[in-house]
Order: structure tokens, then sequence, then C-alpha cells
């Protein structure tokens, strides 16, 4: 597949303080993909970096093979931070002053307002908008030019669900028509529910990358006890059945593999000799492997 952005051993320091350390991804062309953290976890600086807003203190980036230069510019639509319109001028005249930055039509203004389930209010002052109106039409002036890639930096900041539900369906509008969209937020159900792939970030370290079903996926836990538990321990390590197994206190906590099932698991036990003494099955939700992920 294309590569549209690769980033090596990317690293930005303020001061003494490490805001991101030797990151590393790529991104392919028609991926959507997530930059997930907590506040803090170095997902703004690498999108500045990236976009050329900061200089990296160490490693580098290529957009379409190559340094970040105007051609490639000119493919990428940004929202790092909300832009500054004008309250006083309508819809259509803040973007028009967007379009001749970007030497981009006035046809592209009535487009990117379609997108953004504005275009009914293209005379009206910029003001006068709610706050989830505000977002799409900053949403809007990203998509002026109509660019292949879109770099969008939290762009459901403080809306409320309905504000939400209208930004994600943009989104995902665009990803349907093939485009590449680089997402940083630290919602996860935002990233779960828009994004194909994810890059989980941690203080500014990346500390797992991969496709969303692989990384985030709901899976159920199993909590067991035997008299002999290192035994047990062991022996789940070698079981085709079991993805994954570790010691929880005085539990061993078990993942298993689809379709294997709870009572499965305790046949094979009992089988290889292990009375259980405890079984118990617990679902786990995305938001607490995220946490775990993070902690």
């Amino acid at each position: 597949m294309e590569k549209v952005l690769e980033v090596n051993n990317l690293s930005k320091n303020y001061g003494g303080l490490e805001a991101v350390r030797n990151v590393s991804f790529s991104v392919n062309r028609g991926e959507v993909y997530g930059l997930l953290g907590p506040n803090g976890s170095g997902k703004t600086t690498t999108l500045a970096v990236i976009l050329g807003v900061l200089n990296a203190n160490g490693g580098d980036f290529k957009w379409f093979g190559n340094t970040l230069q105007k051609e490639a510019r000119q493919k990428i639509g940004s929202l790092i931070e909300t832009p500054n319109f004008y309250p006083y001028l309508t819809l259509f005249e803040n973007l028009l002053i967007a379009a001749k930055i970007k030497n981009a039509s006035e046809e592209s203004i009535n487009y990117a307002l379609g997108v953004a389930n504005l275009l009914k209010r293209k005379h009206t002052n910029f003001g006068t908008l709610s706050l989830g109106m505000k977002q799409r039409m900053a949403i809007a002036s990203v998509l002026i030019g109509d660019p292949e890639v879109l770099v969008l930096d939290e762009p459901t900041n403080g809306l409320d669900p309905e504000g939400f539900a209208e930004v994600r369906s943009i989104i995902q509008s665009q990803a349907a028509k093939g485009k590449t969209i680089i997402l940083a937020s630290h919602i996860l159900d935002e990233v779960e529910k828009v994004c194909s792939h994810v890059a989980i970030l941690k203080s500014g370290d990346l500390i797992a990358n991969g496709r969303v079903g692989e990384l985030l996926t709901t899976e159920d836990l199993v909590f067991i006890q035997s008299t002999n538990q290192d035994e047990l321990f062991s022996a789940l390590q070698m079981a085709e059945m079991v993805s994954r197994v570790t010691k929880v206190e005085d539990d061993l906590s078990v993942v298993l593999k689809k379709p294997f099932s709870a009572s499965e698991l305790n046949k094979f036990c009992f089988e290889k000799g292990f009375v259980l003494s405890k079984i118990m099955l617990r679902k786990q939700s995305l938001e607490a492997q995220f946490l775990e992920l993070v902690k």
C-alpha cells in the first residue's frame, strides 16, 4: 500500500520536558488513523511537528515519500487549533479568505459548507453560530480545496452528544470517499467508531499501534483459581485455546481465543489434573483495556 505519511523516531522537547520521544508510525492511503492518548500525551505536538508548525529535536517524517514541500502542503487540510474566524463576517465571507489563501475556487466553498451541513447558513454571521456549528465550520475550512489528507486535532472537543455525532458523520463521509484522515483524540469511543488504525501515546511515548480491531477488542476475561496455581499457569501458557494468561493477585486471568468458552476451559483444566476452586467470567470493556494500556 502507498504510504502517505512516515514518521521515524520523532522527538520534540520544550526545554527540559520531552513532549514526544522517539515516536515512529506510518499511515497508508485511505486509512483513518487515530492518535489516542490522555491529555498531555504528545498528540498535538506530534501533529504540529508533522505539519511544519513546530521543528523536531530528533527524527524525521515524510509526506508522500518526501520532505514537507509546497506540493504536499496543498494536498493536506489541517485543524490543529480552532481557527480564528471573523464574527461579523458571514460563513461564506470567512471561507472566501481561506479559499484565497489556498488558491481554491469559490465553488469549493459551497462544497465545504455542504459537507458540513451549513450551506443554508452561508450568509449567516459566524458570531451567531452555536458551538457545534462553529466546530463544523472549522472542519469546512479544512475541506476548502478538497484536500487528499485531513489532519484533525480533537475535532469533537467540548461538543454535546448531538454535535459529536454530526462531526463524526462528516469524518465518516470523507473516509468513505477514500480520503486519508489522521485524527487525534483522548476519547476512546470516538477513535473506536471512526478509525481503522490507532497509535496510543502516553507521556510522549508510543506504547502501542495497529488496527483498532486488534488493539481495542472487547475481550472476555475468565478468572480461575486452583491449589497448584504455578503449575496451572505454565499449562495455560502452552494451551492452544488460551490467547493470554496473567497473574492477578490470587487469580489467574485468562483470555480465550474464539470460539472457546469458559466451560471448555474448565474441561481442559480438569483433564490436565487441575480442579478449579473458582471460575468467574467477566466482560472487559474497551475503556478498561485502554486504561490498562496507559496506566
